[in-house]
């Protein structure tokens, strides 16, 4: 009995952790920072593995707050995180953009690049953080369910069904942000390499647009 629950549970922790992950707002802003600042397949996916590792952790994290205190607040809270998420995307996608516009009109003002390799890592880390942050503020409640429905088998089924759905949503979301940075990485054109941080953060914006139109 409790090894078919565990099956079942495992079975649904893969799927969902997979399918959820389909949405654009779960990988498209990848694919376009890496774009624009120029990442490489390597240091895209150590960026998408941190975030997604963030997105899974809040939501298990309200998950055990729920087992201690009470299901339905913890799982009311999540829902408010994610009912914001498009305003986050939103937020971040303009403020992105501004300083893409700002740093591509000084280019054009200067007529020239300061490429000071110090600098421009030192954005591509505040850029890496501020996603991490964006992400782990916008948590996943279908895990919480999950988790509750494990948690008569024990810590360490609960765990694993954790750890399952962790694997799931951070693969999924590496699957498909390496391909769409490919894609994209593809498209030479100088206009692009001009504005790429501001169509970037643009697309980001309408990614929250989207999130927030569709409810996803």
């Amino acid at each position: 009995m409790e090894h078919g629950l565990f099956l079942t549970l495992a079975g649904a922790a893969i799927s969902v952790g997979a399918l959820h992950t389909l949405a654009p707002d779960h990988w498209l802003p990848f694919a376009a920072l890496a774009r624009a600042q120029g990442w490489s397949a390597g240091r895209t996916a150590r960026v998408t593995f941190l975030c997604g590792f963030g997105h899974v952790t809040v939501s298990a994290l309200l998950g055990l707050f729920g087992l201690a205190f009470g299901r339905a607040v913890f799982e009311s809270a999540g829902q408010k995180m994610e009912a914001v998420a498009g305003i986050l995307l939103i937020g971040f996608g303009l403020a992105y953009g501004a300083w893409g516009l700002k740093r591509a009109a000084g280019r054009r003002v200067h007529g020239h690049v300061h490429a000071h390799y110090d600098h421009i890592h030192e954005t591509s880390k505040k850029t890496a953080w501020s996603l991490f942050v964006l992400f782990s503020a916008d948590p996943c409640v279908a895990v919480i369910p999950l988790l509750f429905a494990a948690a008569p088998l024990g810590t360490a089924p609960t765990v694993g069904i954790v750890l399952l759905y962790e694997a799931a949503t951070i693969g999924t979301m590496i699957a498909l942000v390496l391909p769409a940075r490919a894609g994209i990485a593809r498209l030479r054109f100088p206009w692009l390499d001009h504005w790429g941080d501001a169509v970037s953060g643009g697309l980001i914006a309408a990614t929250g647009v989207v999130v927030m139109a569709l409810g996803i």
